[in-house]
């Protein structure tokens, strides 16, 4: 048993949850679409990116505190909405939401997740954000926005790279359900990890309980899951926005931007704040990294609205290298998804510190003494091609 306090990186904290957690659950954390291009260009583009170091300079009362929406945090990164918390580690999302709480920084809670927005009201007691997949059944949706509302969220996050769900091989060869279907496949995944199944059978949270209950037909799992494969909504577009943000009262941060246009249109129809994200690589394989199309999307719409990234962040380095490239903040799915499956709300909270401690150091080493500062005189140079390079030329 590895003691949580001798994990020193991101990554050592993804092989430990490798270990903990059963292949299906692991393997939908951490899987792309199709061929998984963009999931792992996501990572490799930032490492394409170099520091420029700088020394004698003072670096005592280094500050990591930015603001989002309005609200200091304790560092530029906050909790991604990510589906299925709660198959990582039993109430998961509930054990991430109180990490993020004692961290002082944002929480954002998945419609696919496993624990409930009420759930997470009752566990907590910092405002948190909710993540919004637009359905079909637009009274459902109506009922969830109202029901964010009474858990006193204080943003909805709206994403609009979803409407048609990208394939992802991993989770059809698993044949991925939650609750798992108990197949004798699935029943030897789950018996390789006896901690796992015993503390699942010591919780309720088994399903999706933003769901369960609130709309018609879904009393078992077939037609749960018949439910939710039918109801994305390929006719999201962005006049849904308006009537969004109009119905939620609150601030809407757009999720799933990676085109200028795109983020101009956002803020044209409402959006408080823009995600550039690539849905970590589950959606359009062969779309660009974040971090590649980010500073196009700053010099577009920075001077206008607060951006955030996310998508590959896998260190403290990775969102300082945002931070250099315009981003105001950060947000990371995986990396709390690991900790969870490694070590529940222990594991967040140890990715956060492992997090805080490499954005701390290396601000330092860079000669800032406060992550606001952070700007492409901290960038040494990247060996990331034009995004509107011409291709190659081939007879």
């Amino acid at each position: 048993m590895v003691a949580l306090n001798r994990i020193l990186t991101v990554e050592e904290m993804k092989a430990v949850a490798q270990r903990r957690v059963p292949k299906m659950f692991f393997e939908y954390a951490d899987s792309g679409s199709y061929t998984e291009g963009t999931y792992r260009t996501n990572e490799s583009d930032f490492s394409k990116i170099l520091f420029n170091q700088k020394v004698a300079v003072n670096l005592e009362g280094r500050n990591l505190k930015v603001k989002m929406l309005g609200k200091e945090i304790a560092m530029p990164v906050a909790i991604a909405p990510a589906a299925t918390g709660g198959m990582q580690v039993a109430d998961g999302e509930i054990k991430a939401a109180r990490a993020a709480e004692k961290y002082g920084i944002p929480f954002s809670l998945s419609t696919m997740s496993v624990c409930s927005i009420e759930d997470i009201a009752e566990n907590t007691s910092a405002p948190f954000w909710f993540q919004l997949y637009v359905m079909r059944d637009r009274d459902f949706i109506n009922r969830l926005i109202d029901r964010a509302k009474a858990a006193k969220c204080s943003a909805l996050i709206l994403t609009m790279d979803l409407q048609i769900l990208g394939q992802r091989h991993k989770d059809i060869r698993n044949g991925l359900s939650t609750p798992p279907k108990f197949t004798p496949y699935s029943i030897w995944q789950m018996m390789q990890h006896p901690l796992w199944c015993l503390r699942m059978l010591g919780t309720r949270r088994h399903t999706f309980r933003n769901i369960v209950g609130h709309v018609s037909g879904d009393h078992d799992l077939a037609s749960l899951s018949a439910w939710t494969a039918s109801q994305f909504d390929p006719t999201l577009n962005w006049a849904d926005v308006k009537w969004i943000k109009e119905r939620f009262g609150g601030p809407v941060i757009v999720k799933g931007v990676l085109d200028a246009d795109d983020a101009q249109a956002a803020l044209d129809n409402g959006a408080d704040a823009i995600v550039v994200s690539n849905h970590g690589g589950r959606q359009l394989d062969g779309a660009p990294s974040t971090i590649r199309v980010l500073p196009e999307i700053v010099d577009r719409v920075g001077h206008k609205t607060e951006i955030y990234l996310d998508s590959g962040i896998r260190s403290g380095q990775d969102v300082l290298k945002a931070l250099a490239y315009g981003a105001k903040s950060t947000f990371i799915g995986r990396p709390m998804l690991y900790g969870l499956g490694a070590g529940g709300e222990a594991g967040v909270t140890r990715v956060l510190d492992i997090l805080q401690k490499e954005i701390d150091t290396t601000m330092a080493l860079c000669g800032e003494r406060d992550v606001a500062n952070m700007g492409l005189h901290n960038i040494y140079s990247n060996d990331l091609p034009p995004r509107n390079a011409p291709a190659p030329y081939s007879r």
